[in-house]
């Protein structure tokens, strides 16, 4: 009889190919007060996938402020244009990447495509409906995440224009923490918005990014990657060895 899974925090700890420090610190953002947002990719040794039971897509821990996900998700969700997915891949502040992470970091450019249009621009439009609902109950948004929506839609402006992702804001630094201290009028933060939103709109039609992501290159990654893990010696009693009894984190 096989032994369970592993926990899914044994999976994090064992198994990461590449960590990345994220949030207000990888934007450029960061104050004495930010905490410290680390994200994340594991393998799960391709052994797990013959059972019933599989291997968890994502992983919230073992650490605070700690989220990784399966490589397989990850790379699902990256060709999707997920904006919090993409920003990973670009966070400047790298912690691990081993031979895996590293080859994963070089397909950077084969996830990009003008799909980010939309998903970053409706991923802004939620963000805009709850400062908008902020406004009508409190008569004023949460700070926070208005300087967030910025900087969310200044770097899909600046992405569609020149097909580069770059996650610190630079020269904005200081008129987005004005923001976020409350320092400039909501009609001023809206104005804002909305020209940004125009600006996308424009960079959309004329951007040098593919139509598509490069799903084929993306793929041959993923089972070449899975292969290696499946041909590695022994590899599900090696993985079982970690096993700890109880408590794992939750799911998504």
């Amino acid at each position: 009889m096989r032994p369970e899974s592993p926990d899914p925090h044994t999976l994090v700890r064992d198994h990461t190919v590449y960590a990345c420090v994220m949030g207000s610190r990888a934007f450029g953002l960061a104050t004495e007060t930010s905490d410290t947002d680390r994200r994340g990719v594991f393998l799960a040794p391709t052994a797990l996938f013959w059972r019933f039971e599989k291997p968890p897509t994502h992983v919230e821990g073992p650490a605070e402020e700690q989220f990784a996900w399966e490589l397989e998700r990850f790379c699902e969700l990256a060709l999707r244009a997920n904006p919090n997915i993409l920003e990973c891949l670009h966070s400047p502040l790298v912690e691990y990447a081993d031979a895996t992470g590293r080859e994963l970091l070089a397909l950077r450019g084969a996830f990009l495509s003008r799909r980010v249009h939309e998903t970053f621009t409706r991923y802004a439009q939620g963000q805009r409906r709850k400062l908008d609902a902020d406004v009508r109950t409190h008569g004023a948004p949460r700070w926070k995440h208005a300087m967030h929506l910025l900087r969310l839609l200044a770097s899909a402006r600046d992405l569609l224009r020149t097909g580069a992702l770059t996650l610190d804001v630079g020269d904005l630094r200081e008129p987005l923490l004005a923001v976020k201290r409350g320092e400039v009028s909501w009609p001023e933060t809206e104005s804002w918005m909305a020209r940004l939103a125009r600006e996308c709109e424009e960079a959309a039609r004329r951007s040098p990014l593919p139509a598509e992501p490069d799903r084929r290159r993306v793929e041959d990654f993923l089972v070449r990657t899975r292969r290696a893990s499946a041909l590695q010696p022994d590899a599900y009693d090696e993985v079982v060895q970690g096993v700890v009894g109880g408590g794992g984190a939750g799911q998504r």
